[in-house]
């Protein structure tokens, strides 16, 4: 095995153990998201993780985090929470925040 075809493969581990980290940081943080969400619209323990789950899930639906701000948005305006594109984008921000320190122990 030459070198540069070890170093070709450390790469290749490093890439993919990065991208499930933050495959999983995003998952945490959506999560999150739908605890605060939950909270926000009044639901009970059981509804509360149900609801987060649905948030991860639907992180699923396109790229990006546009379909989560989304169903937030609209899920939150339907319960008749007082709530803007702004404030979701900030608590999706925050939420980021302790998915990575909960994730990598990073602070």
């Amino acid at each position: 095995m030459t070198s540069f075809q070890d170093r070709e493969r450390a790469e290749e581990a490093k890439f993919a153990h990065d991208e499930d980290t933050l495959f999983r940081i995003q998952a945490r943080r959506n999560k999150l998201l739908g605890h605060w969400a939950a909270q926000r619209m009044g639901l009970d323990a059981a509804e509360t993780e149900a609801y987060a789950r649905a948030v991860v899930q639907a992180e699923f639906e396109e790229a990006g985090d546009e379909d989560v701000v989304r169903k937030l948005l609209g899920d939150l305006t339907m319960a008749k929470v007082e709530v803007d594109e702004a404030e979701i984008r900030s608590a999706l921000a925050e939420q980021a925040i302790e998915a990575r320190r909960q994730i990598t122990g990073e602070a």
